[in-house]
């Protein structure tokens, strides 16, 4: 595990305990009611909606510095060709954890579907959560992830902006009927935004470590500034770009007492909104660990066991969370719900600590 950049792998375990936290205890009624942002709304942007594209700024800084690192040493048809084999493999592994959408209870009826008919299904919903996202959008930024910081954000616009106007021609009904997941299956385009991010954030902090925690904390506040404009445009529209006058929405973490639409901040959509100020609120909190642990020299033992094996904590914490959620009823009370959150806490970390002995890490 040498060379490695320990503020990455610090808020990569923040943001691993952050979703052991909000997927654990976000399905409860008292979490809802009394906690509301440790819950997914799809309605505004909670605390627990910032944790998944925290995922994606921390992939795309790993992204651009193993890219670089692969084609600087063994040329660039080979680090083309390792990102791709690489990406297949963890939408391989995503089938395996989530599964596919279809259910036939008979040979007449898988019959009656067809090839086409399966297909046409299977990928709806399931599929197309975290690990699936990561991988496509992985896939969708490879041919700029070598590029100049130009290019990838022009990259990023792009992105944005088509799957806006693919969301007005139809999809974000689509979407919110299925219901979707994450964006559903166009969601890469979005999430291509944090991702791009991630990799702006290596070039800062490899290039620049003297103002990095600056161009960090700017940069995030830029963009969550720009998010939250986004979710208000229907507003500055009303009041033709008059931003003194416009009829701003409630700000991120503030549920909204105004109609609901395709600006609206919703992981659920994927929207343009959501996902330019989630990336902006991971630029700023990778901020605060570049500041912590490279300026400061501060580092967390669990954070470290949950940044260096994130892959098999993603995958292990929801098998604890489904083995232990099952003697909790929906309606707990508030110390039942941590109480079983601290336990299944404990034995994820014990399992991965177990690992981490055994030099044991599953990683793409």
């Amino acid at each position: 595990m040498a060379n490695r950049i320990v503020s990455l792998d610090q808020f990569r375990g923040y943001t691993v305990l952050g979703m052991f936290l909000v997927n654990f205890v976000g399905v409860f009624a008292a979490i809802k009611t009394g906690l509301p942002l440790l819950a997914h709304h799809h309605t505004y942007c909670s605390y627990a909606d910032t944790i998944m594209p925290q995922f994606f700024v921390a992939a795309g800084f790993a992204y651009r510095l193993t890219f670089l690192r692969r084609r600087d040493t063994a040329g660039a048809a080979v680090a083309y060709r390792t990102a791709i084999r690489r990406n297949f493999a963890l939408l391989l592994i995503a089938a395996l954890v989530y599964g596919f959408d279809g259910k036939y209870e008979s040979w007449a009826k898988l019959h009656d579907a067809g090839v086409w008919g399966v297909l046409s299904t299977a990928f709806q919903r399931n599929f197309f959560q975290t690990l699936a996202h990561i991988a496509v959008t992985s896939l969708w930024i490879l041919p700029v992830i070598g590029t100049s910081a130009r290019v990838r954000i022009g990259y990023a616009v792009a992105s944005g902006v088509l799957f806006h106007l693919i969301s007005v021609a139809w999809y974000y009904e689509w979407v919110l009927k299925r219901p979707g997941i994450d964006g559903g299956p166009l969601g890469f385009l979005t999430w291509t935004i944090p991702m791009i991010a991630g990799t702006l954030a290596y070039d800062i902090v490899t290039t620049r470590p003297a103002t990095a925690v600056r161009s960090l904390l700017v940069m995030g506040a830029g963009l969550m500034l720009l998010g939250y404009g986004l979710s208000s445009m229907p507003g500055l529209i009303e009041s033709r770009g008059a931003l003194w006058t416009a009829h701003w929405t409630e700000p991120p973490f503030v549920p909204p007492t105004g109609p609901v639409h395709i600006w609206t901040m919703s992981q659920r959509a994927g929207s343009v909104s959501y996902l330019t100020f989630g990336a902006g609120f991971g630029l700023a909190v990778l901020g605060l660990f570049v500041f912590a642990c490279d300026g400061r020299h501060w580092q967390s033992s669990l954070l470290c066991t949950l940044g260096n094996n994130a892959l098999a904590a993603y995958i292990l914490h929801d098998v604890v969370n489904n083995g232990i959620r099952r003697f909790i009823p929906e309606d707990s009370p508030l110390w039942l719900i941590f109480s079983g959150f601290t336990l299944s806490l404990l034995l994820c970390t014990a399992i991965l600590r177990w690992m981490e002995h055994r030099k044991l890490f599953l990683t793409l």
